[in-house]
């Protein structure tokens, strides 16, 4: 794919995020609880992108923005389990929760032991 097809699909791509995002939060203007989430989801999404980019392109600081990767996607992940469980019945609460803890486990083994 040449680059200028793949920057238009990412362009398209933070688009339709965007929008769908805007029209989450106008939706949900009377609960202040889900504004925040979709607000605070966007703005993870929007950085863990910067910075898998900023890892792809750059050489030096891999280590540091490794650690921001793995925080943000941990961060989404516990995020999107915290509003997935209460919705469950309990043990399949339980099994979203261990889910979520086994795929941050996995990525820190992934980004820092797997050498």
């Amino acid at each position: 794919m040449d680059m200028d097809r793949h920057g238009a699909l990412t362009k398209l791509g933070f688009g339709a995020l965007t929008f769908n995002s805007a029209l989450a939060i106008y939706r949900s203007r009377g609960d202040p609880a889900t504004v925040a989430f979709v607000a605070g989801a966007y703005a993870a999404i929007v950085l863990l992108f910067y910075f898998l980019l900023r890892f792809e392109r750059r050489r030096d600081d891999r280590g540091r923005t490794k650690v921001v990767v793995w925080v943000l996607t941990t961060l989404l992940t516990a995020m999107f389990a915290a509003r997935v469980a209460p919705l469950m019945p309990p043990l399949v609460a339980f099994v979203v929760w261990v889910m979520a803890a086994g795929t941050s486990v996995a990525g820190f083994w992934a980004f820092f032991l797997n050498l």
